[in-house]
């Protein structure tokens, strides 16, 4: 497959509120503004999608899979409980350990968090009416995505070092570990798809993707890198797996075996934070699976905005079952899943791909 044509220049959503706003004439600080306002937008998009995920969704979807009811009582089908559990969590004292390292206690859940939003700086959210929900394109987009993505790694490291507990120290250690053996085989499984599309270009890899690739019966199927690659798509699903912490590779929390991990020793607002950012680092990976893997925000009827809405919920949903449906590996099969197992087949993976495309090149 040769690299996809140069998408047609959209603007982007700072410059379109700019615009829109008159803040044209104010130059650097009506970009600015622009920016800050789409910042805001988008981040409390994601935001309410993960408080949406964590204290209802969460519940519900892992109560469709044990037979069980979940929260019913607080509201129309219990979505007030996101209120409620909203008041209650930050309504508690914040427990401080005697012994904690007051600096790194207080930035990691912060890190934790403005990781994940950061992440959605570049994301191709689509569109909705006039507005193109992306704040930058920069041309090493995929790079600067997973390189704010992994700065998570140093908050959680900071929670449990921090924090003055064997267990919460374990658990940070465990999530460097986990994050080093599956950043890897995450990042050059898609560096495949950067092979087909011939670039690190956020937007251009979407553009890759309108095409299609064959009709069966009157449809239309898309040349979306999931049906190209299916095998670096399962491999991506894999390392995001372990990449959010989700089952089987929940080792860093692993209650039955670390009380809570590197948040044990948090509470009240430090703890929302946490749980906050962990759910917004689900759906910083479904965009980024979305992008890479699901054409974007490309599909029919429905505006874009909404098609990647709908497919970084097709990633949680996938998450949570595997959460509800496979057990958790100890943390030495962890690592060994990961450096001897999806680094091979990821490296595998590339290079296959690297001769196929060299050779319909010719």
């Amino acid at each position: 497959m040769s690299s996809a044509p140069l998408q047609t220049e959209v603007p982007l959503m700072p410059d379109q509120l700019a615009d829109l706003l008159g803040l044209d004439a104010l130059g650097v600080a009506g970009d600015f503004v622009g920016a800050l306002i789409g910042a805001v937008v988008i981040a409390s998009i994601m935001l309410t999608n993960a408080a949406l995920a964590g204290p209802w969704a969460k519940r519900k979807i892992t109560a469709a899979f044990t037979d069980r009811i979940a929260v019913n009582r607080v509201g129309p089908f219990g979505l007030f409980i996101i209120i409620a559990d909203a008041v209650r969590l930050l309504s508690k004292e914040l427990i401080i350990p005697e012994g904690a390292d007051r600096p790194a206690y207080d930035l990691g859940p912060l890190l934790v968090v403005l990781s994940a939003l950061g992440g959605f700086a570049v994301i191709p959210m689509g569109s909705l009416g006039p507005l193109n929900f992306q704040l930058a394109d920069p041309e090493i987009g995929l790079v600067y995505v997973f390189a704010v993505a992994s700065i998570a790694s140093l908050g959680l490291v900071m929670c449990g070092y921090a924090s003055d507990n064997k267990y919460s120290m374990l658990g940070g250690l465990r999530a460097v570990a986990q994050n080093l053996a599956y950043e890897i085989p995450l990042i050059v499984t898609a560096m495949s798809v950067v092979i087909f599309a011939g670039t690190l270009q956020l937007s251009e890899i979407v553009a890759a993707q309108q095409e299609t690739l064959v009709t069966v019966a009157g449809i239309a199927i898309p040349t979306w890198f999931a049906f190209i690659n299916p095998f670096a798509f399962v491999l991506f699903m894999a390392a995001n797996l372990a990449e959010v912490g989700r089952n089987p590779f929940d080792t860093p929390e692993a209650p039955t075996e670390i009380v809570a991990g590197y948040q044990t020793e948090y509470s009240s607002v430090y703890f929302v934070l946490i749980y906050l950012g962990e759910f917004v680092h689900i759906f910083l990976g479904g965009a980024i699976v979305a992008v890479v893997f699901l054409g974007g925000p490309d599909g029919p009827v429905l505006p874009g905005l909404f098609w990647m809405i709908i497919k970084m919920w097709a990633v949680f949903l996938f998450t949570q079952w595997a959460r509800s449906a496979i057990p958790r590996v100890r943390i030495d099969q962890l690592i060994e899943i990961g450096w001897k197992g999806l680094l091979v087949l990821s490296f595998a993976n590339l290079l296959l791909t690297a001769v196929i495309v060299g050779v319909l090149a010719l």
